[in-house]
């Protein structure tokens, strides 16, 4: 094998702290059976001299860091309080601690140490192909500070699979176990902080954000796992800025000024997230104080709970930081040992003697000029001054500098070690350096579980503790901004959690800043994508009608998914629209019904006066009780099927309203058609017409007949295409409940039929309109089938354009006015003879007046007709008078035929026989 030594650089003869040997490299130590190592930036940076050769020398770092020099303390702390316990039973800890300086050559330098063979007097590291019996300096290392340093030490540990347990390295890298297989860490990831800041800043409001990064590997990780986030829940980068990772670079000035430049310039970007150290955030919000920057500052873990920052001058001035750190626990007894630090010794613990000096040259200033003063001062100048100064102990500076979280999960990395160790020295002497190995040591602590806050902690798959953070407000106290806990926020499940009302409210106060590219899309409306890259920046646009949003800033709007819903333009919601029908309280429908009433009362009252009045002969004219009483029941379905065209259409409604008013319409035209034929029976007086006239007048197989077709033509319209229930939504903003006639065919077969009946009969009933005045009921049947057509050729054009709920009132107006005109043409002028004119209601009177027009019919000299109407019967009666004067018809000189008689030829019959045969013929009828 071959031997690696680790030289000791000497920094310069003339400097009291020069490294003359390895061990004056190492910053705080003490012996143990078993030792852990420790790297932690106590200083902020490593001085680089101007002007010298570069040389491979290790120079003295400045930059006093308070914050880590607490995590230093807090590992000794936590060791001597195992050494103090029974946990290892006997076995003691021991540590080396070695100072960064936050540069990842220093780092490596010192990790060199740590894999150097136990007990090598020149701290040789031996090459070989199998470490696994190989037995290193130490057996454990915490830290390192920041991320990028634990990277590179990770992979030089790696080599010998030493466990290396970080309170502090976030990103999100380390959790890749194929790169990093000995990386472990007490706090989670950055996965975790950049869900959590990007969960805060969506339940914010806000969407149009800057981010400020170091240019270091932490940074940049940090930033792409935010940048993932933010993407995946629509927020936008406005700006990045990555300021240099180390104070020593001579850009870092001028970037910091054209990061602050570019943050006043976003004057609409209010929100600004920050991933850097500590020191680059002190200087950062200096320049921005003197700018008078206001805004809403997220910060990492890194700084959010650092003291040194909260306690600037005018702090307050840059707005709010609102951070997250990591969980604190109990760390009651690390401040009891603060405060009994001055009586620890100092020869092995070259931080606490720095930290001694510095407190002495700073004594007299104020909290944070001490604090200034301390950060200012470089290892050169104090070590020279060493002993010079009387020591002044300040404890109280150190209580007032701890962040809990920090303390917490470096002494959550100790304890995870030692119960790793515990598990190892079982069944072995673990006073023996020599009595397991550092990849021994990784496996056991794979399975550590730690008693944490009375709750079980352990690493998961990816060697990470997802712990909860806590979110932590600045809030200005009496004059004095303290970093508040307000709530907690869970890793695993991804929300935050509050102890009370009061500090949720500081929390919610958040959301009264604005920081948006545009302003925020109202429910209504929806963003329109301008020509800007971010999608962020957009126009606000309405939804269309129809279309409705229901959240802020939604991409597009949703459709009112039925067509029972609509939406009006900039609509946050879809209304169910209104469902119209012709109701029973629509006054328009009030005063159909009321027509339809009139109607059957008049049926009624019809019906009771030909009943009083049955044995006249008005009544006996009119084809007797029965057929009136059949006509009026007609009547009285056809205003009853009004009913049915009202209120909410039912399957029944739809079904019933056209068959009745069909089939009642069809039984009142056959019942009048028969009427009709009887009249031109009785008054025809041609043979063959005459013959034809007999076989067609059937009464009751022809009323049954003509409307069993109808019944027909129904059943099979409601068997094969029946109406039904139908929505129309032709309204945008309503529904019109309707009936469907299922065919229109169908429908119009059924009109058809009822037409063809009605023409017949007004075809009949004009051949007899000449008959006697009182009791001409052709006429007026005439007169009756007229308004029929007129009402129902007037309604096709009117049904066929007319929609919305007063589409049944069309038909039930053709249909009163049909029925009305045919009920009053047949009964009205009788009613108004056996009303009015009684006189005219004897058989006297009808044989008089039946007589005084058969004698004018047979004197006539052309051809006459005469039309006798009434609802029972009817007749008709033509002669054909063969006088070729007057004077012939004076003197009885005529010969005729009389229907069923023979033509008698030639033979002169007296008027006055003429006459009687005439009497003899209508008095039969």
């Amino acid at each position: 094998f071959v031997i690696f030594l680790i030289p000791c650089f000497v920094i310069s003869t003339d400097l009291v702290f020069s490294c003359q040997n390895a061990d004056d490299f190492v910053g705080a130590s003490s012996p143990g059976d078993i030792v852990i190592g420790g790297l932690f930036a106590v200083h902020s940076e490593m001085l680089h001299p101007e002007g010298d050769p570069i040389k491979p020398v290790i120079q003295n770092c400045a930059g006093f860091e308070i914050q880590v020099f607490l995590q230093t303390l807090a590992i000794i702390h936590a060791i001597e309080t195992i050494n103090n316990s029974t946990l290892l039973s006997g076995v003691t800890l021991g540590y080396e601690i070695y100072d960064t300086c936050a540069e990842v050559t220093k780092a490596m330098a010192s990790a060199l140490r740590f894999l150097s063979k136990f007990n090598s007097s020149e701290d040789a590291v031996e090459f070989k192909c199998n470490y696994s019996d190989y037995i290193p300096r130490v057996k454990a290392v915490i830290g390192a500070s920041y991320s990028e340093v634990s990277m590179a030490v990770s992979r030089l540990l790696a080599l010998q699979l030493i466990p290396q347990v970080s309170p502090a390295s976030s990103a999100e890298i380390l959790s890749d176990k194929i790169r990093f297989p000995s990386f472990f860490r007490t706090i989670p990831s950055d996965f975790h902080q950049t869900r959590a800041m990007t969960h805060l800043i969506c339940e914010s409001g806000w969407n149009w954000i800057g981010v400020i990064a170091t240019d270091d590997d932490n940074g940049r990780f940090a930033l792409d796992s935010f940048g993932v986030q933010a993407m995946a829940n629509n927020v936008c980068i406005a700006f990045k800025e990555m300021l240099p990772a180390y104070l020593s670079d001579s850009t870092f000035h001028t970037k910091v000024d054209h990061a602050v430049e570019k943050i006043v310039k976003e004057t609409r970007v209010n929100v600004i997230v920050v991933f850097m150290r500590q020191f680059h955030v002190l200087k950062l919000f200096k320049k921005a104080i003197e700018r008078n920057v206001n805004k809403i500052w997220i910060a990492s873990d890194n700084w959010s709970a650092a003291v040194k920052i909260s306690t600037i001058p005018n702090v307050r001035q840059l707005g709010t930081v609102v951070g997250f750190g990591f969980k604190s626990g109990d760390i009651s007894s690390f401040q009891e040992f603060l405060r009994n630090l001055h009586e620890k010794p100092t020869e092995n613990n070259k931080f606490l003697r720095e930290y001694i000096m510095l407190s002495s040259v700073c004594a007299n200033l104020e909290y944070h000029d001490f604090q200034k003063c301390i950060a200012s001062q470089s290892q050169d100048n104090l070590w020279e001054n060493e002993g010079t100064k009387p020591q002044i102990w300040r404890d109280d500076f150190l209580n007032a500098n701890v962040e809990p979280g920090f303390i917490h999960s470096t002494i959550l990395a100790v304890y995870a070690i030692a119960h790793a160790i515990k598990g190892q020295c079982k069944d072995r002497d673990c006073k023996d350096p020599s009595a397991f190995t550092p990849w021994e040591l990784l496996e056991e602590l794979k399975r550590v579980v730690i008693i944490d806050d009375d709750k079980e902690v352990k690493f998961d798959s990816n060697g990470d503790m997802n712990i909860s953070y806590d979110v932590l407000l600045w809030k200005e106290i009496d004059g004095h901004m303290e970093i508040t806990t307000v709530a907690e926020y869970d890793a695993e499940k991804g929300g935050f959690i509050f102890e009370d009302e009061e500090k949720k409210k500081d929390f919610l106060a958040l959301k009264k800043v604005q920081s948006t590219c545009s302003q925020h899309c109202k429910p209504g409306q929806v963003k329109k994508v301008t020509e800007s890259p971010h999608t962020c920046c957009y126009e606000c646009i309405y939804c269309p009608e129809n279309y409705y949003s229901n959240k802020t800033d939604m991409d597009y709007c949703y459709r009112c998914n039925n067509k029972t819903y609509w939406a009006p333009t900039n609509s946050s919601t879809c209304y169910r629209k209104t469902i119209y029908f012709l109701a029973w309280t629509d006054w328009f429908a009030i005063f159909l019904l009321l027509l339809s009433a009139f109607g059957v009362v008049l049926v009624l009252s019809i019906c009771v006066i030909f009943t009083k009045n049955l044995d006249t002969p008005v009544v006996k004219a009119s084809g007797g009780l029965t057929v009136c009483y059949i006509i009026l029941f007609s009547h009285f379905l056809i205003f009853l099927s009004t009913i049915f065209f009202i209120d909410v259409p039912t399957e029944f409604k739809c079904k019933t309203r056209q068959a009745v008013f069909g089939i009642s319409f069809t039984l009142c035209i056959s019942c009048i058609l028969i009427k009709s034929l009887k009249i031109l029976l009785a008054f025809s007086f041609d043979p063959k017409l005459q013959n034809f006239l007999k076989c067609m007048y059937k009464p009751i197989p022809t009323v049954v007949t003509c409307t069993g077709i109808q019944v027909i033509i129904c059943t099979f319209w409601l068997v094969f295409r029946t109406p039904f229930v139908s929505q129309n939504f032709s309204i945008p903003r309503a529904i019109i409940l309707e009936c469907n006639e299922g065919s229109i065919v169908a429908f119009g077969i059924m009109l058809g039929y009822i037409a063809a009946l009605a023409f017949i009969c007004f075809i009949f009933a004009f051949k007899g309109r000449k008959l006697p005045e009182n009791y001409n009921e052709a006429k007026f049947i005439t007169f009756g089938m007229l308004i029929y057509f007129i009402a129902w050729i007037v309604f096709i054009p009117v049904y066929a354009t007319t929609f919305g709920k007063y589409l049944p009132a069309v038909e039930i107006i053709v249909v009163l006015i049909s029925n009305y005109g045919i009920l009053c043409c047949t009964f009205l002028p009788k009613c108004y003879i056996i009303i009015y004119k009684q006189e005219a209601n004897t058989k006297s009177a009808f044989l008089k007046m039946v007589y005084t027009y058969s004698s004018k019919s047979a004197g006539s000299v052309a051809v006459s007709q005469v039309s006798l109407d009434s609802k029972s019967s009817s007749f008709r009666a033509t002669i054909t008078d063969s006088c070729k004067t007057e004077n012939d018809s004076v003197n009885g000189n005529c010969h005729f035929q009389v229907p069923g008689q023979p033509l008698i030829k030639g033979k002169v019959l007296p008027k006055n026989a003429a006459r009687t045969m005439v009497r003899k013929r209508v008095s039969s009828i």
